[in-house]
């Protein structure tokens, strides 16, 4: 498949929110019964899936060989190329894109948001960061703006006409948010601040497909403390708007220093910002919470960006091996090479019809609806976190979703890399050539395990904060959930891959007693495991996740026969949780066995011995 090929398929992503999660009980509650039926979504995934094919799509080939140029300058000093425009104008008219931030009367589910980004994504990896951040920082101004901020910026933001971004990342400050150097000092107009200093990696910092963009940017006042609690957030936009008429005036100081030139996602234009260095940058400060003793509430407004981002940073993941997968399976139908192997004597056969190759497709198809599932199921939970009628319901919801946010994020950009990678090895020599879509997918993806917090440290958010959120609770309900379903759902048909579901719980539990344990004592093992913890944590939730919907595949087959024309694809369904269980999980019991062993050689090896 080239780059400009959209080959998606949509029916397991209509399984999913329409047959197997629990959409029902969300477009039941007062936010939502009035205004959307589940099959109202058909419009949204139709719409969308032809914006991609047709526009999107087309556009992935000038975004990866083309890509952004840097111009300099204080007006537009990114420049895309045309046919960008053509797409951030459809996108906006479709209403595709910031558009699902809204959070007021008639809002859309986020979990229908999952679908769209996921299907953007595939389409281009690099075009749908123009107007995916958007979206999180309205999440922010709408839960922490005032009025004021909210009337000026909302509606703008909405609709395209302005974008934002997550000024975060400085050079000195990376994952060590703490250490952010970019200065606030007060004007004599209250709230807000002359800003300086330097953020990079900043995605989509600029652009010349709109007419301004809203940089949320974190930065010091004078007195705050050290390291995180001294953080406050500002509205740095790149042209000044009147905090009090909303008019967008002048060049606000915001100098776009150069995009960088990156391993993937060329259409995406990442750029180093200076703020200040005329002395006229300024920040009206989010919420108009001023520090107090030294305090800032900037890094949980942030985080709030964040939390929002990491999970859609899954749904790009997953959009890249969904790209892939599809590309893979093309090619092998159509690709004639070599014998069969119970025919060596005969005619080459299609690719397809080696066993090796077979693995390889099942490996991403399996991997790919586990994560899936995984993503769209936590976006539910946020979405039922916030709208169910109870404050228990909404307590237990959002912490389901919190246990599993560092899984999509980190497990899904992990697998990426593997997954792509088999779409690369299925296409054999012409894998590696740019010609073909997976050379790119495969250096795309590449940044989410980078983007939001690196993998690691989603891995040691899942093994410290979430494990011990609450005194322990929520996540001992989030373990017995999975034990509850393997005890309670077992059937013949599936006697296999709930003995190795009961099994690799088994291991499961005792990796969580080893992290205990070490958290109590030898803290750098637990260090050392974290990553493997938290992909023992995925694969068996993945794996649970897949099972429940094998059993419901296994019914509606039961149903329709082998002659429906939907039979296929609900075998596709009951292969793909057979093989995830059977050649996924079981990589639990591998990291349960390299835990025991204790193997502490990445410690104590010398740093001079590892030349």
């Amino acid at each position: 498949m080239p780059h400009n090929q959209f080959l998606m398929n949509t029916r397991d992503i209509k399984f999913v929110i329409k047959e197997w999660l629990d959409m029902e009980k969300l477009l039941s509650l007062p936010a939502y019964k009035e205004y959307y039926g589940i099959d109202d979504i058909d419009n949204f995934l139709d719409v969308n899936f032809k914006v991609c094919r047709d526009v999107m799509c087309p556009a992935n080939k000038e975004a990866d060989e083309i890509g952004c140029t840097y111009v300099g300058g204080n007006e537009h000093a990114v420049v895309t190329p045309d046919i960008f425009k053509t797409v951030y104008k459809t996108i906006m008219d479709a209403e595709l894109g910031p558009q699902f931030g809204f959070r007021g009367d008639g809002k859309i589910p986020l979990s229908w948001y999952a679908p769209i980004l996921e299907m953007q994504s595939a389409a281009s990896a690099a075009i749908v960061m123009f107007w995916c951040l958007t979206q999180g920082a309205t999440t922010v101004l709408q839960e922490f703006g005032t009025q004021k901020q909210k009337d000026i910026y909302l509606s703008k933001m909405f609709s395209g006409e302005w974008s934002g971004t997550m000024g975060l990342t400085e050079p000195g400050a990376g994952s060590e948010v703490g250490a952010v150097q970019s200065k606030a000092v007060p004007t004599d107009i209250p709230h807000v601040y002359k800003m300086t200093g330097t953020k990079c990696f900043i995605t989509s910092g600029d652009t010349d497909l709109n007419d301004n963009v809203i940089h949320l940017m974190l930065a010091k006042t004078p007195g705050a403390k050290d390291g995180t609690p001294g953080i406050s957030l500002f509205i740095v936009p790149k042209f000044w708007v009147d905090p009090e008429t909303g008019a967008m005036g002048a060049w606000n100081d915001v100098t776009t220093v150069g995009i960088e030139h990156k391993m993937g996602i060329h259409g995406s234009s990442t750029c180093t910002l200076s703020m200040g260095d005329n002395g006229n940058c300024l920040g009206w400060m989010v919420g108009e919470k001023e520090v107090v003793d030294g305090r800032g509430v900037g890094m949980a407004q942030m985080f709030a960006f964040m939390n929002e981002e990491r999970l859609n940073t899954g749904l790009f993941t997953l959009g890249c091996i969904t790209s892939a997968y599809y590309a893979a399976l093309e090619y092998t139908k159509v690709r004639v090479q070599s014998k069969h192997s119970t025919n060596p004597k005969g005619p080459s056969v299609r690719i397809i019809e080696h066993e090796d190759v077979r693995r390889m497709l099942m490996y991403q198809k399996a991997g790919m609806e586990a994560i899936r599932a995984l993503i769209y199921q936590s976006y539910l939970y946020r979405d039922l976190a916030v709208d169910a009628e109870t404050p228990e319901e909404k307590q237990y919801f959002d912490d389901m979703f919190m246990i599993n946010n560092p899984l999509c994020k980190a497990y899904s950009s992990d697998m990426a890399r593997i997954l792509t990678g088999e779409a690369v090895q299925c296409h054999g020599g012409y894998g590696f050539m740019e010609e073909y879509a997976p050379a790119s997918l495969y250096r795309d993806c590449v940044i989410h395990g980078i983007w939001e917090g690196t993998n690691f440290i989603q891995a040691q958010d899942y093994t410290g904060r979430k494990f011990t959120m609450s005194g322990g609770e929520p996540f001992k309900k989030w373990v017995a959930e999975i034990d509850d379903f393997v005890a309670g759902q077992k059937t013949d048909e599936f006697a296999a891959e709930f003995a190795m579901m009961a099994d690799a719980m088994v291991s499961f539990k005792n990796i969580v007693d080893m992290n205990a344990a070490w958290t109590a004592g030898d803290k750098q093992m637990k260090q050392l495991f974290a990553t493997r913890t938290m992909h023992a944590g995925a694969r068996v939730y993945c794996g649970k996740l897949l099972l429940s919907q094998a059993l419901l595949a296994a019914k509606k087959l039961a149903e329709l026969g082998d002659d429906h024309y939907d039979a296929n694809f609900y075998k596709g369904k009951i292969a793909s949780a057979k093989f995830y269980i059977m050649n996924h999980v079981t990589d639990v019991f591998g990291f349960e066995k390299s835990m025991k062993a204790g193997d502490r050689s990445a410690i104590n090896v010398p740093e001079d011995a590892l030349m």
